[in-house]
């Protein structure tokens, strides 16, 4: 049987009034009723529930905090880590190690992060394969007009 979703714990008139929620997310908490004809605090139908115990959902585990290919290394595999901030370079390194040990990243896409890496590689080789024979000819027709220039200089 498939335990049922926890609802969300919000105080009476959270929709009425902004300084208690409306359209704010953040104002949006819990505060217990304690009025004295309070239905929420009578728990009556349809004025939300009340926090109680057995709501509570299971303990999550523990992340392993990863800063550095070291730390990445010193793991097993089938493990699940989670990546501090770092820049674009080095994560791609960390997710190539990671992809090779079978490790999963809780909170990077591996796939897609490669996946852009790979095409931005692409386009630099090809930019680079451009630019190498632009340098190729025009180290050739320099050279041919040194060529030139001897030929006529020797005939003179």
């Amino acid at each position: 049987m498939a335990k049922k979703k926890k609802p969300k714990f919000l105080r009476k008139g959270w929709n009425k009034y902004s300084k208690l929620g409306k359209r704010k997310k953040k104002k949006q908490v819990w505060r217990k009723p304690k009025g004295r004809d309070n239905k929420m605090r009578e728990k009556r139908r349809g004025h939300g529930p009340l926090v109680k115990i057995g709501y509570k959902s299971g303990e999550k585990k523990s992340r392993i905090v990863i800063k550095n290919l070291k730390e990445l290394q010193r793991l097993k595999g089938n493990e699940t880590i989670f990546l501090e901030k770092m820049g674009k370079k080095k994560k791609t390194e960390m997710a190539k190690k990671a992809k090779e040990m079978k490790i999963k990243i809780e909170n990077l896409n591996v796939k897609k992060l490669l996946k852009k890496t790979e095409k931005k590689e692409m386009k630099n080789k090809k930019v680079e394969q451009k630019e190498n024979s632009k340098a190729k000819q025009n180290s050739e027709t320099s050279s041919e007009v040194v060529r030139h220039k001897s030929e006529l200089e020797e005939k003179k």
